[in-house]
């Protein structure tokens, strides 16, 4: 393959449109683009995560999440392309499975947050949960791979459960949502 990204500026961007995978160009508005640009926000707070002292087991599950979103991004980019498969969206789930076994179980919600890594899986799967309501968007008018929006939404839970990984890891308490607390209560 030869060098794809030798000049980075082509202008071509300036009037509004951007170009798909498969050449056409469409407004860089356009669902689709809000889809895979969501998926492209995604991967780069994944690599913040990353980026922490995070164990092992949780930088290799998020390095292959890496590869696959930019997978699922380059699907979103081309249209009639699939590429996500029920392999990928069953790996996520077997790793949900993994993490979360030995995990307390919930009786409430958590408040996002606990350490910066923890912080940074939240705010990941906020993003992911986007990412996912903007490819709803563009199946609601286009084909999208079922598939994807199936990896798109058991990745959040995945984040969710990464983020209660990473808070235990480094020490820190779930602090439980407080419904109905009242305004003057002292924190």
């Amino acid at each position: 393959m030869g060098h794809r990204l030798t000049k980075i500026y082509t202008r071509t961007g300036d009037d509004g449109s951007t170009g798909l995978g498969d050449g056409n160009r469409v407004r860089k508005n356009s669902p689709r683009v809000e889809a895979y640009g969501a998926v492209d926000e995604l991967n780069s707070i994944v690599g913040v995560i990353l980026a922490g002292d995070i164990p092992s087991s949780v930088e290799k599950c998020l390095t292959d999440v890496q590869h696959e979103l930019f997978d699922l991004g380059g699907e979103l980019c081309m249209p009639e392309r699939e590429i996500v498969t029920p392999a990928l969206v069953e790996r996520l789930e077997t790793a949900l499975d993994q993490f979360n076994a030995d995990l307390p179980p919930l009786k409430d919600f958590i408040l996002p947050g606990g350490t910066s890594s923890a912080a940074a899986c939240h705010v990941a799967r906020a993003v992911c949960r986007r990412a996912e309501r903007r490819a709803w968007t563009l199946a609601d008018q286009e084909t999208v791979n079922r598939h994807s929006l199936e990896y798109l939404n058991r990745l959040s839970d995945l984040l969710f459960v990464l983020a209660r990984v990473l808070a235990r890891d480094e020490g820190a308490d779930e602090q439980l949502w407080n419904s109905g607390r009242p305004k003057n209560a002292e924190s």
